[in-house]
């Protein structure tokens, strides 16, 4: 159910992104959801090897890279899930975080109840 709760709320956010951030387009909640789940599955079993590999340099940058990794990995959902659009690099960095702070805080939320 928390699970589930997660990915609404996820959607939801992704939805709301191109208020934000211009250069972000959905367009509508079966898109939202799609790459909700997509976002979610890469950054279960993808994101933890390419960090891993990454390290090195994520401590040179006092651990700045790991958002340019997650920016990496919003732009690439946007390639191949149609009706998501991310024109360029900084709207893709500015949604992923915008995105990681809503899962942190859904996260912290839903850990609390």
């Amino acid at each position: 159910m928390i699970l589930l709760l997660r990915l609404l709320v996820n959607a939801g956010a992704l939805l709301l992104l191109p208020k934000f951030v211009s250069g972000v387009g959905i367009d509508g909640w079966y898109t939202a959801i799609i790459t909700a789940i997509i976002l979610g599955i890469l950054n279960t079993v993808i994101r933890p090897v390419v960090q891993v590999l990454a390290l090195p340099v994520t401590v040179l940058t006092l651990g700045l890279f790991a958002l340019v990794i997650n920016a990496f990995f919003f732009w690439f959902v946007a390639t191949f899930v149609d009706g998501f659009v991310v024109t360029g690099f900084w709207p893709a960095f500015w949604g992923a975080l915008y995105m990681s702070i809503v899962s942190w805080i859904t996260n912290a939320l839903l850990k609390s109840s």
